[in-house]
């Protein structure tokens, strides 16, 4: 049996995950992660994309992050984000319209929008609509 850890996973609204995995896989500034039990203490920043959790019973669960923090102790692994949200809740209608405002609001040539704002909305939307097709994907296997 492989060791574990304990996960949490608390958005600005709520705690979405609170338990024992066996690995997480997280979307870092600087590249993706893979964190195991006994890694080494990290605190890393977070850009949007998938959370991957596999738990002991050998089930994935998949959680949206727009950014964050990431906190790696000896004993607890703690990823902190404004928004984080359970794949199976992430309404593909609202990231693909959200992705269509952004895409437009880029193109906007009058200088009267904040191309930063833009940029972030575009990137979170993005990610949430890879994670989704991954998953589709995943489950038509």
């Amino acid at each position: 049996m492989a060791m574990t850890f304990h996960v949490d996973v608390v958005s600005a609204e709520e705690e979405i995950f609170s338990g024992s995995v066996e690995m997480l896989f997280a979307p870092g500034e600087m590249g993706d992660l893979g964190i195991m039990a006994r890694h080494s203490p990290l605190l890393t920043s977070l850009k949007p994309g998938e959370l991957r959790l596999q738990l002991p019973n050998g089930e994935d669960q998949y959680i949206y992050v727009s950014g964050g923090m990431l906190e790696v102790q000896p004993h607890i692994v703690t990823v902190l984000s404004d928004t984080a949200v359970r794949a199976k809740d992430i309404d593909e209608a609202a990231a693909m319209e959200a992705k269509e405002k952004a895409e437009a609001a880029l193109k906007d040539n009058k200088g009267e929008i904040d191309f930063a704002l833009a940029e972030s909305q575009l990137a979170e939307a993005v990610a949430q609509l890879h994670m989704l097709k991954k998953l589709k994907n995943s489950t038509h296997r």
